[in-house]
C-alpha cells in the first residue's frame, strides 16, 4: 500500500498531542462491516457506508473501497460513461492506476497516491478505466471513491473537475512519530490539504504503526467517521476492536483516537485508515442512482434531462474507444 510515503517520517511537521482530559472525546456510535459488491463493469468493491444510519454519514452519500486486488492481464476494469448531478465525486488511488475522462474536458490519470475531484454540480459524463497497458499487463489496483452530497442552492453549480497530484498532498505526523497522516482535503491542526471542496470536510488517510496510538484533534461542528483500509486495531476510549473493511462513527467531541494493534497481518504491516468528516448539511436527500438530490421530483428532471443529452455528451475523441 504505497500511496505518499516519506523515507522518515520524523521530518514531517507533526500535529500537537491531544490531552483526552481536557479535550472531549467524541464517543463511538457504531461499527458497520462493508459487505462485498460489484461496481462498474464488474470491478470488486466493499460498500464501506452499509448499514450506517444517514444521520451519521451527512454531508457524505456513498463510500466504496474499491480491491485490493491483483489483476491477471486483460482482467482490469473500469466503468463506462455515466451521467452524474447534485454531488462530488472523489476517486483516491492508493495502488494502480485510472484514467478519467469527462464531458468538460477534465480528466487524466489518477495512480498511486493522487486523487480526482469531480464537481458533478448541475450535471456531467464520465467515464473512469485503467489505461490500456494496465489492461494488457494487469498488476495491483485498489483505491476509494466517495460521494459528498451538495446542498440545495449549490447542486446546479457548473461541473469542475480537480487534478490532485501525489505530491501535492500535505504530509503530516502525529506527536510522537508513531503515524503518518496524508491529508487530501480540509485541515488538521492548521496543517490543510489540496482539495478545494464546495461542502466544508476533511479527508485524511493515516498510516499507523504497530502499537502507536493516533490522538487526532477533529472539529467539533463536523461528523466523525474512521474507515480501516488495512490492518487491526482499537477506537476511541473503551478501545473497541476494528479491523479490514469496518467503519466507525463518532459522536461530537474534539478527539478521535485510533490505535493499531502490535500484531498486524503480513500483508499490510500498519493499520491504515481513512478519517473523514464534514458539516452536516440536514436537507431532504433523494438518491436515484448516479443522482442526489433533494426531491422525487428533481430526480425524474435529472432523468429525463439525461435522456435528452442536457448533461453534455461524450467527446469525439475518447477512451474506451
Amino acid at each position: 500500500m504505497p500511496a505518499v510515503t516519506v523515507e522518515n517520517v520524523l521530518i514531517l511537521p507533526r500535529i500537537p498531542d491531544v490531552n483526552p482530559v481536557s479535550a472531549l472525546e467524541r464517543p463511538l456510535l457504531a461499527i458497520t462491516t462493508a459487505p462485498h459488491g460489484v461496481e462498474g463493469e464488474g470491478f470488486p468493491v466493499r460498500r464501506a457506508f452499509y448499514g450506517l444510519d444517514q444521520r451519521y454519514l451527512d454531508p457524505f452519500i456513498h463510500m466504496d473501497q474499491m480491491g485490493e486486488v491483483e489483476y491477471g492481464p486483460g482482467e482490469p476494469k473500469g466503468t463506462a460513461w455515466h451521467p452524474h448531478r447534485g454531488f462530488e465525486t472523489v476517486t483516491y488511488m492508493i495502488d494502480g492506476t485510472f484514467q478519467h475522462q469527462d464531458s468538460t474536458g477534465g480528466g487524466g490519470l489518477i495512480t498511486n497516491g493522487a486523487t480526482q475531484w469531480m464537481t458533478a454540480g448541475a450535471g456531467i459524463l464520465h467515464i473512469e478505466r485503467p489505461p490500456e497497458a494496465l489492461i494488457a499487463s494487469g498488476g495491483l489496483f485498489h483505491g476509494i471513491q466517495l460521494w459528498v452530497n451538495l446542498p440545495a442552492e449549490q447542486k446546479w453549480t457548473p461541473p469542475r473537475y480537480q487534478d490532485i497530484g501525489a505530491a501535492r498532498v500535505t504530509l503530516v505526523a502525529s506527536h510522537d512519530g508513531g503515524a503518518l497522516l496524508r491529508v487530501i482535503a480540509g485541515e488538521v491542526a492548521g496543517h490543510a490539504g489540496p482539495g478545494v471542496t464546495h461542502t466544508p470536510i476533511t479527508l485524511v488517510h493515516a498510516t499507523i504503526n504497530p502499537g502507536a496510538e493516533l490522538r487526532l484533534p477533529w472539529r467539533r461542528g463536523f461528523n466523525g467517521l474512521v474507515y480501516v483500509l488495512a490492518g487491526r486495531g482499537t477506537i476511541g476510549s473503551k478501545r473497541a476492536p476494528i479491523r479490514t473493511g469496518q467503519l466507525a462513527a463518532f459522536g461530537t467531541g474534539d478527539l478521535i483516537t485510533i490505535t493499531a494493534d502490535l500484531a498486524q497481518e503480513s500483508r499490510s504491516p500498519n493499520l491504515e485508515v481513512l478519517v473523514l468528516g464534514g458539516e452536516p448539511i440536514g436537507e431532504p436527500v433523494a438518491w436515484y442512482g448516479p443522482f442526489v438530490m433533494n426531491t422525487h421530483e428533481e430526480l425524474a428532471q435529472a432523468v429525463d434531462d439525461y435522456r435528452r443529452g442536457r448533461m453534455g455528451t461524450i467527446p469525439a475523441a475518447h477512451i474506451g474507444n
